[in-house]
Formats: structure tokens, sequence, C-alpha cells
């Protein structure tokens, strides 16, 4: 099941997706190898020590100032008067200082490591999206599927960086914090604060809890008015055509209202949050200063003891403020990258057998051996499909649309494996081979070809990495587009747009062919290339693809039967059975099935006329 259309956790679901999120990041924080993210784990959570170190002790140097300025401190002279106070702020000042030296370098050690971890995490998904199945890519959002990934890689990047150099450094602060308060003082002061620490984050924890329903169901939304707005960019033609800008333009606002409204309740829990933690804090601190300053009225304690307890009580509530917006962010973080790690765990439905081969293409013979395959096991689009391509031989599959022609070119590819019988090239079944070396040596053209946003040299030199300019400049001779991209202002170098939109049907069919002849493939594939172009830039097609066929075995699944004519086998598939088999000729004599397709595509060829 995509993310998208997955159901939204229990709160005992989501704690055990908590704990699984962090045992999947774990170990990109502690990692066998390289040894050098060991080392700077280390070293930042010395410096992290050594700071909160400093940092508890500093508001006692600030005491001893204090009093040593006081009318009742003890001050021998002048100079006695001037080197105790001189001596203790820059002391204090020191500490302070270093306080924020040592949590910057823990900050420089610490940063690799995390950037590090959101890198290949950031792979590792983008990876496992290009390995999962077309099934599921059929299905997928694309709007959504990218917000889920940016959402991830941003939580994955906080939840390291947090995690780690903030909740542990906050409850050592607040340790040491309360033993300073225990052994300066007396044992209600450590209740005091014990209390208000308690009473502070059980608030936070449960309305951070609420909140993060809150929250999703505005990720929700926002990922709702996301798909909406890409996919209707995506059909940015279909969209003019049918003059629906205002239609869609309501369309994505309604989203938003949706968004708007999640949004709203999530700011006004989080001023309820704020509000609930500023209560607390300001009971706790007034409650510790009440009791320093009747302690000062008894003579119990000084001047500098009373500012000293302010000192530590502004010390733990700076902290405090920071843990309820860390805890906030942590779960929500753990929400986005759970979505992240379930899309990690979606099964990839074709996969390598542990111990696949490498396919080797002798000669190029495919073999159909009783293939059965269905989309829905209610109903079975290939029903023992049997038939051989010899090697060098341009085999041509007609039907209706809905036959099973395009299924057959799917699970050559391998996009399917099948539900029964087998599919070989050379005597291998696919099955047993690897899929990139099945890739390597099909290539395929499909009905629409889709250029990424780059230029055209970009394009054709994708069929082969690594090939050099004169082989794009050959390809694209081959493909009959080589006059055609010197007579643009940027030549090779001309943008193609999103999709190749700005290129004609017939220009993107041809980078599409120059694109495989570059990759030269034993195999050729054509997915009805050139059923969407008209009459005459077919002609022009036609014959590119006839020179790419040369010396290949080649498979074309056909709509317009005039171009497959002279193909040597003829196959005509109806039903997911093949009824017809023979050349053209032949077929034209049994007059049959093919006849009756060919008589009336000539006649709607002659009124075109």
């Amino acid at each position: 099941m995509p993310p998208e259309t997955q159901t939204d956790p229990t709160a005992a679901e989501e704690r055990s997706g908590g704990w699984r999120v962090l045992r999947r990041v774990a170990p990109y924080l502690w990692p066998k190898e390289p040894k050098w993210i060991r080392v700077r784990v280390v070293l930042a959570l010395l410096s992290l020590l050594v700071a909160k170190l400093v940092a508890t002790a500093s508001p006692y140097m600030y005491k001893l100032a204090v009093d040593t300025l006081s009318p009742d401190g003890e001050i021998p002279d002048i100079a006695g008067f001037a080197l105790g106070a001189v001596a203790l702020t820059v002391i204090y000042a020191t500490a302070r200082f270093l306080t924020v030296s040592l949590q910057q370098l823990r900050d420089v050690f610490f940063a690799p490591v995390g950037q590090r971890a959101v890198r290949k995490l950031a792979h590792e998904t983008f990876r496992h999206i290009h390995n999962l199945s077309l099934r599921y890519h059929l299905t997928r959002k694309t709007g959504g599927l990218s917000r889920i990934i940016e959402r991830g890689i941003k939580g994955v990047e906080f939840l390291l960086r947090f995690t780690l150099l903030s909740i542990g450094p906050l409850t050592i602060e607040l340790l040491l914090i309360s033993i300073w308060l225990m052994v300066l003082f007396d044992v209600w002061y450590l209740l005091i604060v014990l209390g208000t620490v308690v009473a502070y984050t059980t608030f936070t924890f449960v309305v951070t809890e609420w909140r993060v329903k809150l929250r999703r169901q505005m990720n929700k939304e926002d990922t709702t008015a996301n798909q909406k707005a890409i996919d209707s960019l995506l059909n940015f033609e279909t969209v003019k055509y049918f003059n629906a800008e205002e239609r869609e333009a309501t369309r994505y606002d309604e989203s938003m209202a949706g968004y708007q409204k999640a949004a709203l309740k999530t700011s006004y829990s989080l001023a309820f949050l704020n509000s609930g933690q500023s209560f607390f804090i300001s009971v706790g601190l007034a409650a510790v200063m009440i009791l320093a300053a009747l302690g000062v009225q008894r003579g119990d304690l000084t001047v500098g003891d009373f500012v000293m307890v302010n000192a530590y009580m502004v010390q733990i509530t700076s902290p405090l403020g920071f843990l309820g917006t860390v805890y906030r962010e942590i779960r929500q973080s753990l929400v986005d990258m759970a979505e992240m790690f379930n899309l990690l765990d979606q099964p990839s439905e074709v996969t390598d057998k542990p111990d696949a081969k490498e396919l080797k293409v002798t000669r190029g013979e495919i073999t159909l051996d009783d293939v059965r395959f269905s989309y829905d096991p209610e109903r079975e689009v290939l029903k023992g499909v049997s038939l051989t391509i010899s090697a060098g031989q341009t085999v041509a599959i007609v039907g209706p649309s809905g036959s099973g022609k395009s299924t057959i070119s799917r699970l050559l590819f391998r996009f399917y494996d099948v539900s029964g019988g087998a599919i070989r090239i050379d005597g291998q079944d696919l099955r047993d081979v690897t899929q990139a070396s099945l890739h390597a040596a099909i290539g395929v053209v499909p009905q629409d070809t889709v250029l990424f946003n780059d230029t055209i040299r970009y394009n054709i030199a994708y069929g082969r990495d690594g090939a050099s300019e004169d082989e794009i400049v050959e390809a694209a001779k081959a493909a009959q587009i080589h006059d055609f991209i010197l007579r643009l202002p940027d030549g090779y170098d001309t943008q193609v747009g999103e999709r190749g939109l700005k290129l004609s049907g017939g220009e993107k069919q041809r980078v599409g062919i120059a694109r495989t002849l570059l990759k030269n493939p034993p195999i050729l594939m054509l997915d009805e290339a050139t059923s969407a172009l008209d009459t005459e830039t077919e002609r022009g097609i036609q014959e590119a693809l006839v020179h790419a066929a040369q010396g290949r075995t080649v498979l074309t699944i056909a709509h317009r039967l005039s171009t497959i004519a002279d193909a040597d086998l003829i196959v005509v598939l109806q039903d997911g059975e093949i009824v017809e088999r023979g050349t053209h000729n032949d077929l034209l004599a049994q007059d049959g099935r093919y006849a009756s397709l060919w008589r009336r595509q000539a006649a709607e060829a002659q009124d075109a006329a």
C-alpha cells in the first residue's frame, strides 16, 4: 500500500513506531565503519559534558562576586576589594564564554556525522523508490511522495542533532543544578525544582501528544494540496484545453482551506502550550525566590545566595523551555520519519534471486513459453501465450486495446514477473538473471517518449553513461535529428523543457530513438512508437526505426498496421491469446482478424485522404 493511502496509526502504534524509527537511525550515529564517526560523537559528548559542568558552576562565581560587593561582605582593603570583585567577575564571564564556545565546538564535531547520516538516508530512499515496482509507481502521487521524503529527511537531521545533543545535556544540566541547590541550601529547594520540572514536563508531554494529532492532520492536508498542485501543473496543457484554470484554482484553494483550518488549530494549541509552560515556570521561580528571600531576611542566606538561586532558576527555565520545543519537534520528526521508513519498507515486487547471473545475449532469441499473467487475480490478461522470436527477426504484435500487447513488453523488460510459464532470452529465464543485465540488453522506444528537463545532448547521452560527443552526434544522425538540432540557436545545448514539452512529438520521438541507438542494445522493443504521430512524421520516424532495427532482434507493439507490413512475423493477439500468426501476405490470405483490421484501417486512411 502506498504511504499516502495508509490509515492513521493508534497511539500505541505511534510509540512502537517511534522506537522503531530510533532503532533505524541509531546505526547512522554509531556505525562500525568509518571509525571517524565514533570519534567525533565521543568528542561532541565530551565537549557537551564539560560545557554543562562549567555552566552549572558559573552562578556560584556570580554569588561570590555579589557577596564581595555587598556592604556586609568581607572587604579587607581597597586592593582586596578590587582584586576579589574583578577576579570573580572575570572568572564568571570566562565561564559564560567557555559554555558557549564548548557548545559550538560540540556542533563542529557532530555536524559531519549528522550530515553524513542525512545524505546516506536520502540516497537510500531515492534508490529504493527507483527499485519499487511499476505497479507501485502507477498508483503513487508524485507530489505527496516528494513531501514525505522532504519531511522525513528534515526529521532525520533534527532528530540526530537534538536527541543526542539536547535531551541528554538537558538531563545532565538539571541533575547538576539540583545537586548544587541541595548541597548549598536545603532539600526544600530541590523539591520545588523537581516539582516544577515534573509538572512542566508532564503538561508539555500531554499537550504535545494532543498537538501531534493536530499536526498530522495539518501534514495530511498539506500533502493533499501539494499533490493537487503538482498534478495540475503536470497537466498544464489539459487544463488549458478545457479552460479549467479557475476550476483548478478553486480545487487547490479548497485543499488549502483544509490546511488553513488544521494550521489554525495547531497554532492555537501552541499558544495554549506556551502559556501553560510559562505558568509552571513562573510558579516554581516565585516559590524558590520567596524561600531564598525569607532566608536572607532571617540572616541564613546572603544577598549573593539570593542572586545565585535566581541565576540557577533562570538556567533551568531556559533548557526547560527548549525541552518543550525539542519534544514537539522530535515527536513530529518521528511521525515524518515513520512515513519515510514506511516508504523504505515497501517491498520490491520484482527482485533478483540471490544467485542471479548476468544475462548473456549471444544471438538474441526470445521465447515466450505458455506465458500467463494477471494484474488482478480475478482477471487474467495473458492466457498461455507461446511465441518464439528468432535472432535478428522482427516480430510485430497487433490486436485491439486490452488484448495484452503492452503487457508482453512489460513482462519482457521485467517490470512484472509472469504468473505462469516463462520468458527466456537465449534459453535464460528472465527470473534467473539480474535485472541490470536484462535492462542493459533491451532498448525501448515507447509510444510517448518523456525527456528530462535538460539539454538535447543530455537526453541523448542518457542512453549510455560516459558516451563521447562523437557518439552522441552519430546516434542523432542515425535517428535523423542531427540536422534539426543544428538549426536550433543553441544546438545540442537546447533546453527541452519539462517532459520535453518544447519539442514536437516527432522531435521527441527522434531524440528517444537516438538515445536508444546510443545504448546499442542487441534487442529492441518498439511499444507503439509511432501511433501518436501524424502520417508524414510517422514516415520519417519509421525510416529511423528501420535503421535502428538492423542487426537486432526487434519486438514491435503496433497500432497502425501499415508500419509493420514488412515484419518477418506478425502475431495477432485477442483477449490474451494468439489467434493468428504469419507474414502480412499470409494473414491477408487467411481473411481473418488481421485482414479485417487491415481493411478497416485502409478505409480510414482513404477517408482521411
